[in-house]
């Protein structure tokens, strides 16, 4: 956390997903950002007037280059970051299909069973929601 939260400011709005697809087993995306050097979901803000389900393919799209299909809803978290409070609401979503390009915002795209990509997880709050997205969906992915 970085600093204070000032009352005065609405939450930052924001969505994203917990990206899986089936190979020979389950598999999460997970992207690298080199401005914060941390591996997290893709999720982004919010534009204005934007719904959060359609945000979240948005971001999903624009991080990791893949189509996806929203699932069931996952837990949202809440933090602050930049002393503003942030709320980030995340879908479950499978790959469709497509192909990564390493951008400014996001240089790498790492696909690791669930076990591996709660140790790569860079923030601890981030954790949880892979035990949500295989709780939610059970045998259905795995």
């Amino acid at each position: 956390m970085s600093g204070p939260v000032s009352g005065a400011c609405p939450a930052v709005r924001a969505a994203g997903c917990v990206l899986w697809r089936r190979r020979e087993r389950i598999e999460l995306a997970l992207v690298h950002r080199p401005k914060y050097g941390d591996w997290s979901w893709p999720k982004g803000k919010l534009k204005r007037g934007e719904d959060a389900r359609a945000g979240a393919v948005r971001e999903v799209l624009e991080e990791t280059g893949m189509h996806c299909v929203l699932g069931p809803p996952l837990p949202s978290a809440r933090y602050v970051a930049a002393g503003r409070l942030k709320e980030v609401r995340y879908w479950a979503a499978e790959a469709l299909g497509g192909s990564f390009e390493p951008g400014r915002e996001v240089d790498r795209l790492l696909w690791l069973p669930p076990a591996e990509a709660r140790e790569r997880l860079t923030h601890d709050r981030d954790r949880p929601l892979v035990d949500a997205l295989l709780l939610t969906w059970g045998s259905a992915i795995c």
